[in-house]
């Protein structure tokens, strides 16, 4: 008997929420995954799930001892991959990147990339928190800005560019701003950052919006700004769809900033792994062109 004895099955149960499925992903039969998670739970002398006739679920003491031996295995794997010959991904893939942009880009690219590599289980996570992918056991992130933890690497895989604009309608009504400074005289449409970007004379300028309406939901920021509710900053998949047809007009053309980068982010310890390595590939060949194309801005 060796530690790792009952592992494999314990994870493949509580997984699946059953001893057959379980037993069925292993390739094993009930009876040998049943007596394997029974010795197990003698050994560490604790009980590990709660079953009846119909449901399997995991106990307190079973849920932290899973997302602990899952981790462990997971790095397992990994650590074989790693030195095997198989260039292939496997194992379980870990996305995290913001809601607008992963839902519109980067979950279809990554869908896309699960269906030619079979061995590979995909989660991706949408969320506009910055989540901390080491404590997390994250592989990936997609963001923007700059990359400044020391535990990460950080691949550009694409740009974005920041319009300020308003509609006709509140132009019309309360005047087209001069300058940044003008800005401060205007009604602002905050979305999720909590300053825009400008440039002057090859400098940074940031301005902090002031206004009536907040919204962390670009599309919501963007139909305030279309309804004439004040002057917004958004990325160009929100706005050249309204600019090409008149709905909305550029401000402050001439201090516009320099293009955003967007990284690919992912733990040091993680960057030889055959999934990561090709997902960001992957991304790197097809986030682009996809932000720019235009059947993709429009919605």
């Amino acid at each position: 008997m060796t530690a790792w004895d009952g592992i494999d099955e314990f994870i493949a149960v509580a997984t699946a929420e059953s001893f057959t499925r379980g037993a069925r992903a292993l390739g094993v039969s009930p009876t040998h995954i049943s007596r394997a998670v029974m010795a197990l739970e003698q050994r560490v002398q604790a009980q590990l799930f709660h079953r009846t006739t119909r449901t399997v679920r995991l106990t307190d003491t079973g849920r932290v001892f899973f997302e602990r031996c899952a981790r462990i295995a997971q790095e397992r794997d990994e650590a074989i991959a790693l030195i095997s010959e198989q260039s292939e991904p496997q194992g379980e893939l870990r996305v995290t990147c913001s809601t607008a942009m992963g839902e519109r880009f980067v979950a279809p690219i990554i869908r896309r990339f699960a269906m030619r590599h079979p061995k590979l289980n995909v989660s991706i996570e949408l969320s506009n928190r910055v989540i901390d992918l080491v404590a997390e056991g994250y592989d990936l992130a997609v963001r923007t800005g700059v990359v400044t933890d020391t535990r990460l690497i950080g691949v550009r895989v694409a740009s974005r560019t920041l319009y300020t604009c308003a509609a006709p309608s509140y132009l019309a009504q309360a005047g087209r701003p001069g300058t940044v400074d003008a800005l401060e005289g205007h009604e602002c449409i905050a979305g999720t950052s909590a300053t825009w970007h400008f440039q002057i004379d090859g400098q940074e300028v940031l301005h902090r919006p002031r206004g009536r309406f907040r919204c962390n939901s670009g599309h919501a920021v963007m139909e305030a700004c279309i309804a004439g509710l004040g002057i917004c900053q958004l990325p160009d998949f929100y706005i050249l769809p309204h600019l090409k047809h008149g709905m909305v007009e550029l401000l402050l053309e001439d201090v516009q900033p320099e293009d955003e980068p967007i990284w690919a982010v992912y733990p040091q310890r993680r960057h030889l792994l055959p999934k990561v390595q090709q997902v960001v590939d992957c991304l790197q060949h097809e986030l682009g062109p996809a932000m720019n194309r235009p059947s993709q801005q429009a919605g």
